[in-house]
């Protein structure tokens, strides 16, 4: 390889691994319409990368008259089943992306806002790639805080500057940069332009650690000029 490959990859999940985005809307639109009120694709595009808590808040304010965790929780129970009856929607080269790490023995995270139960139902057909799974009800401050990409570092034994991430949201995005992650962003509902990524690339497909590893090392030496 022409650059050194990074310590760990922490992928986020929802919009980056796996292509989830429109079983949430439509379980935040039957949520919404179920007390009368409506849900635009334009409303639901402000959820996207979300904590879920503040998510919450949000379809409160939309009508929804539940408490906040009673939202998460019916929203992942919902999402949970769709994924269940349909599958985990992969994005394009993520799989082979993993597959690709693995081979090159480069450990691999998953940092997610969503609830660890739903996390662990989408990494479990990855068979242990995911080393580490730091999820929305692990933390006290979601993204855009960078606490959960440090508390994967953490778990992984590492420190951040030797970490790339992988993210679709500008919430995500500025958590990752914010720990200090050499940070990818691969845009998916909403753009990415001025989030702060490191790089923007429109798919997962066709690349290789090679071309992470190029983008890790072009960071470090830009870090160190």
């Amino acid at each position: 390889m022409s650059s050194a490959l990074p310590a760990a990859v922490l992928w986020d999940m929802d919009g980056t691994l796996v292509d989830t985005e429109p079983y949430w809307m439509e379980a935040e639109t039957a949520l919404v319409e179920s007390f009368g009120g409506s849900w635009s694709h334009e409303q639901a595009l402000i959820l996207v990368g979300q904590g879920l808590e503040t998510s919450g808040a949000i379809l409160q304010d939309a009508g929804v008259r539940m408490p906040v965790r009673s939202i998460v929780d019916h929203l992942t129970d919902e999402v949970t089943r769709l994924l269940a009856e349909r599958g985990n929607p992969l994005r394009p080269g993520a799989a082979e992306m993993l597959a690709a790490l693995r081979d090159a023995g480069v450990r691999c995270a998953l940092v997610t806002m969503s609830m660890r139960r739903m996390a662990e139902q989408v990494v479990a057909p990855f068979g242990g790639v995911f080393e580490v799974i730091v999820a929305g009800d692990d933390v006290t401050r979601p993204k855009p805080f960078p606490d959960a990409y440090l508390q994967a570092c953490r778990a992984l034994g590492i420190d951040a500057a030797d970490a790339v991430a992988i993210e679709d949201s500008p919430t995500g995005v500025r958590a990752a940069v914010g720990a200090g992650v050499t940070t990818i962003g691969v845009p998916l509902m909403v753009s990415l332009v001025g989030a702060g990524a490191h790089t923007l690339w429109p798919t997962l497909a066709e690349r290789t650690p090679d071309d992470i590893a190029a983008v890790y090392a072009a960071h470090r030496t830009g870090e160190h000029a």
